[in-house]
């Protein structure tokens, strides 16, 4: 199986993808997760973006708040699939991650997922992966399917405390 690739640029930025890699291993999916800063450590995220292809991964999710430029420049140095997520800093609430992150250039594509999205970001690499993986396709169809269940067992609970109070 690919790995995916996992870039944050900052350590400010772990709370969100500590979701991503939990989700991840629950899927049984390997990955490697770096901090490389689109600003301070370019030739780095440069290097692991161009190298990624031959070191196994299958998709590179990158997450970096502020101007976020993080996604964009992985995204430069490969042709693998790039998520980015744009994660919320201390001015405009988010908007100005999710702008950065989103507005890409034509010919080099990100795909964006939601701020702070970490699982969102886990869920669509594995989808990328589980294109070429029926095992992995499985985990996927299985975890909705229990995540249904899960909302269908809130909303019998809810009814039975409606049911009471109406009764």
């Amino acid at each position: 199986m690919k790995k995916v690739g996992i870039v944050m640029g900052s350590d400010s930025d772990l709370p969100i993808l500590r979701k991503t890699m939990d989700t991840l291993s629950a899927l049984k999916i390997p990955y490697e997760c770096h901090i490389y800063s689109a600003h301070r450590t370019p030739q780095e995220a440069r290097d692991f973006s161009v190298n990624a292809r031959e070191k196994g991964f299958g998709v590179i999710i990158a997450a970096a708040g502020m101007a976020a430029h993080l996604a964009g420049a992985i995204a430069a140095n490969t042709t693998l699939p790039v998520i980015g997520i744009p994660c919320k800093g201390p001015c405009f609430d988010g908007m100005d991650a999710l702008l950065s992150t989103v507005m890409m250039p034509s010919g080099i594509p990100v795909a964006t997922v939601a701020v702070n999205a970490g699982v969102n970001a886990a869920l669509l690499a594995a989808q990328i992966l589980a294109v070429e993986d029926k095992t992995l396709a499985e985990r996927l169809d299985a975890k909705r399917a229990a995540d249904a269940e899960k909302v269908l067992q809130k909303d019998a609970a809810l009814q039975e405390e409606l049911d009471a109070v109406h009764s």
